[in-house]
């Protein structure tokens, strides 16, 4: 069971940039996609950004296009969410997401289904 592992959450304020990185131990990283998601207070988690296995073909929540960029390094099992421009409403638990499905093209669905990490904080504050 893949665990990921999420860190680079915090308190920041309206305007900033934060980058979040997430780990995943396991063999075969380079075939499975990976993606963020988060749940805000009082809300159902939400996709909001995720890479397919190789690193070429990403996909991002409206509300974020333009200021989050989504990218994996395979070399370290890693990948990261360069958050900017943050607003009031990026608040949120981020959670990593460990595809379970090899190399699909649809992987914003079965993304739902993978292996999650415990989720990092990220506070926007105005």
């Amino acid at each position: 069971q893949v665990q990921p592992v999420e860190s680079g959450g915090g308190l920041v304020q309206v305007g900033d940039s934060l980058t979040l990185s997430c780990t995943a131990s396991g063999e075969d990283f380079s075939s499975y996609a990976m993606g963020w998601f988060r749940q805000a207070t009082g809300k159902g988690r939400e996709l909001v950004a995720a890479i397919n296995w190789d690193g070429n073909s990403t996909k991002y929540d409206d509300s974020v296009k333009g200021r989050f960029t989504i990218t994996r390094d395979n070399a370290r099992n890693m990948i990261c969410l360069r958050m900017n421009n943050l607003k009031a409403e990026d608040t949120a638990t981020y959670y990593c997401v460990h595809d379970r499905v090899v190399g699909t093209s649809t992987y914003c669905y079965s993304l739902k289904f993978g292996s999650w990490g415990q989720g990092t904080q990220v506070t926007v504050s105005s």
